[in-house]
């Protein structure tokens, strides 16, 4: 009995082709705009996920000044910056810290090769590589005399590499001389590719020893920056406690004196951003889902109006011995239908429209099997719930009055 009500409703479909579609356009749109909108936010999240773990693993910034960015001190308005002895003593002191690198930092143009570059020139130490996750395309790191004595060597991101040494014959950068304002050093790395953060084109950086950077550069012994790296597993909250305790008894600060450093973590900021992103997410995937409830009412209408165009039809089987929810069931099966089949050309349209926005906006193609199953089961709802009141109308004719009808 189900299947032959069924065929009879895919029978009803197939006759008003034209109509059955424009009545399904409503359902077509609600389920491609839904899963659109929440796969590219999907994207969006693991994008900016992917660009802040490659900041660094468990990454903490520590800076002079009472709060990151313009006007928080950083250094400047007799605010004391960092030394190598702070580094060393958050080791050997902390638990739960995998690395310790002090950073120094300056904006100079390199020059090698005929060409020049304006770049950001880095100091520190190994301990940069391992806390900022960084790996080696070619070449090495500084070996510990290197370290202690300041040589003139240096290891440079892809960026640096491509525009300097690209395109010239039996030239890969490494090995080469490169000339950092009034000295050179040799290359002897090649940083692999990380790409772009939300902190700018990670790759546009030439690295050299700390105290190469302070002895020829800055000519200071100070750091201005902190990166302390956690163990995987690590108590965040116990450990940045026990930072703040460290730098303020090393800073000399009284009880109740303000702290003159900040302390970024970049697992906070990816979860931020992340839950930022998932709620702007779940609204335009609301805003989205009205329309499918507009698709319902346009079901809703349309089978009302096979109602009455089927009345004498509907009368002539209920005559026959054809029971109510047999009439009710033919109905109810036919939005459904209506509604499900929209829902699988919303799927179809939405995966397409998916995979190439992702290429255009630059963001991965998350595909997310829930929300497009959610999103089919929804539209069947949508049939069984605008359907049912037509449905129940056809069922409830009365067989004469149907038979009389015109």
């Amino acid at each position: 009995m189900l299947y032959s009500v069924f065929m009879l409703a895919l029978r009803s479909i197939l006759r008003n082709l034209m109509r059955s579609f424009l009545t399904i356009l409503g359902i077509v749109i609600g389920v491609s705009a839904v899963i659109t909108m929440v796969t590219l936010g999907n994207g969006a999240t693991q994008s900016i996920k992917a660009q802040i773990s490659g900041l660094g693993t468990n990454l903490l910034m520590v800076r002079p000044g009472q709060r990151m960015g313009p006007g928080g001190g950083g250094g400047g308005g007799g605010v004391p910056q960092f030394k190598e002895g702070d580094a060393e003593a958050i080791l050997s002191q902390i638990g739960g810290v995998a690395a310790v690198a002090p950073e120094g930092r300056s904006s100079l143009t390199v020059v090698a090769n005929g060409r020049n570059w304006a770049t950001s020139v880095i100091g520190s130490s190994n301990a940069w590589f391992d806390a900022g996750n960084w790996k080696l395309a070619s070449g090495r790191l500084f070996a510990a005399d290197e370290q202690l004595a300041g040589a003139a060597v240096c290891l440079i991101g892809e960026t640096v590499r491509r525009e300097i040494f690209d395109g010239t014959i039996g030239q890969t950068g490494l090995g080469e001389q490169l000339r950092v304002r009034k000295f050179s050093c040799t290359v002897i790395g090649i940083l692999a590719a990380k790409g772009q953060s939300g902190m700018g084109d990670q790759d546009d950086t030439v690295v050299v020893p700390l105290r190469t950077l302070q002895r020829r550069v800055t000519g200071s012994v100070k750091v201005a920056t902190l990166l302390v790296s956690m163990q995987d597993g690590s108590d965040g909250t116990r450990l940045k406690a026990s930072l703040k305790q460290l730098l303020r008894e090393r800073r000399n600060l009284a009880a109740d004196d303000d702290d003159n450093f900040n302390i970024f973590d970049t697992q906070q900021l990816a979860e931020t951003l992340s839950s930022t992103t998932q709620v702007l997410t779940t609204l335009l995937g609301a805003v989205a889902a009205v329309s499918l409830l507009v698709g319902g009412i346009g079901i809703m209408n349309i089978m009302l109006v096979s109602v009455t165009e089927r009345t004498r039809e509907i009368g002539l089987r209920l005559a026959i011995g054809a029971l109510e929810r047999e009439v009710l069931l033919q109905f109810l099966i036919e939005a459904v239908v209506l509604s499900a089949l929209g829902g699988v050309v919303g799927i179809v349209i939405a995966t397409a429209a998916s995979w190439g926005l992702s290429s255009l906006m630059d963001v991965p193609y998350a595909f997310d099997p829930f929300i497009n199953l959610l999103s089919l089961a929804f539209s069947a709802g949508i049939g069984v719930l605008f359907g049912y009141f037509p449905a129940r109308r056809a069922a409830r004719l009365d067989p004469i009055e149907a038979l009389r009808h015109e």
